[in-house]
């Protein structure tokens, strides 16, 4: 078996990302039961075994990536949200998707002391933290003891069939393969009709300075879940092993003609934006220092999780447009794959998630058109209770959106 690997293990999405490992494959069950109703259990039974299963892969590899099963808080900050939060923990329930709890302001706050937390859902047992990075050179050293043979600096930039199987060419000469799994994420992907289906869109972080015990006992935090707030422009923020507080997200930054480029991986004006917000959040953190900054591309399609398939005569597979939460739903994704390349019927495979296709996103300049309307769409429904103007009811109803 031979990787390839444009730059390095870890270099892009794969050890850049927030930490936090979800055991959805959905994008949040509620996104999975507007979509798949019929299959939610099912794919809740999956992600949760998958999450399981990564679990048990670290345990057996002896991976050391800081992985911490604590679970993952949504809280409101505006009125509006506490009732869809409560509405929530009752849909939970009543479609038997376990380990959510309500809380409510005192109680969030008694995890989490922020003056804007008005409540919170906390999903108990479906998210892990996590250093990105440790985990993906630990499955690197992990292949490598198995036998893989890891090429780094060697793009994939084309693929074509060949009578026993797939050629890819590279800089240095061309790989054949019976089979080839493509992992491309946010990157063009070698299967140019696919192109459409993803639109790239970037994220940006911040890293505290390690917060000192008494930093740490004004926030409280003891039992280190990760959390995000629940608005259309959400930040996610969780605790290191070193207690240091990441903080991301809240912008979501589209270029014209969608493309992915070094020179985007850092943004300042996101990045002054982010250290308001926290600051806001956290009053008593007051004079903490923020040590690192970063971002990088999300693989974005319109239904907010991955799609599936296969090119080339069954013989080259595809997993894309996991929208932010590829750090578990990768690991299905490769299981899907492998089954798609053996041609067997398995219950992943049976899904209709899994053999049913997004919608593309349109072409330039109508993509960055409506990229710009929905932003601004979404800003305005955060500033007025949530309510979802014209545009954003279209949108749901065509079953196209933006989120990260």
């Amino acid at each position: 078996m031979v990787l390839i690997e444009g730059q390095e293990t870890g270099w892009a999405a794969s050890g850049r990302n927030g930490g936090f490992c979800a055991a959805s494959l959905t994008h949040g069950w509620a996104n999975g039961h507007t979509r798949w109703p019929a299959e939610l259990t099912a794919l809740e039974e999956l992600g949760h075994r998958n999450l399981d299963g990564i679990e048990a892969t670290l345990a057996r590899y002896g991976i050391d990536c800081d992985f911490e099963r604590t679970g993952e808080i949504d809280v409101a900050t505006a009125p509006h949200q506490v009732n869809e939060l409560k509405e929530a923990a009752e849909e939970a329930q009543a479609l038997g998707v376990g380990g959510h709890v309500f809380l409510d302001r005192d109680a969030v706050r008694a995890e989490v002391d922020s003056p804007t937390f008005l409540a919170g859902l906390w999903n108990r047992t479906g998210v892990a933290m996590l250093h990105p990075a440790k985990l993906a050179w630990g499955l690197r050293r992990a292949c490598l003891e198995a036998g893989v043979r890891v090429y780094e600096h060697t793009p994939g930039t084309e693929l074509s069939s060949r009578r026993a199987g797939v050629a890819v060419r590279t800089p240095y000469g061309r790989v054949f393969a019976r089979h080839v799994a493509l992992g491309t994420n946010a990157f063009p992907s070698l299967v140019k009709r696919l192109r459409p289906y993803v639109a790239p869109v970037y994220d940006y972080a911040l890293m505290t300075e390690p917060l000192t015990e008494e930093q740490r006992a004004a926030v409280g935090w003891r039992r280190r879940q990760g959390l995000s707030d629940s608005a259309n422009h959400f930040h996610y923020f969780r605790l290191t092993a070193d207690h240091r507080v990441l903080w991301g997200g809240y912008d979501i930054v589209y270029r014209y003609g969608g493309g992915v480029r070094a020179e985007y991986d850092h943004h300042p004006a996101t990045y002054r934006r982010l250290a308001g917000h926290f600051f806001r959040c956290f009053p008593q953190l007051e004079g903490v220092r923020f040590t690192h900054t970063w971002g990088g591309a999300i693989d974005t399609c319109s239904r907010f999780s991955a799609f599936f398939g296969t090119a080339h005569g069954g013989r080259v597979a595809y997993a894309l447009g996991f929208t932010g939460l590829g750090v578990g739903a990768t690991r299905f994704g490769a299981d899907v794959m492998l089954d798609l390349l053996d041609g067997e019927r398995t219950e992943r495979t049976e899904l209709e998630m899994v053999r049913s296709r997004p919608l593309p996103f349109p072409p330039e300049p109508v993509r960055s058109v409506g990229i710009g309307i929905t932003q601004w769409a979404m800003t305005r429904a955060d500033a007025n209770g949530g309510r979802r103007n014209l545009w954003l009811r279209v949108m749901d109803k065509a079953g196209l959106g933006f989120d990260s």
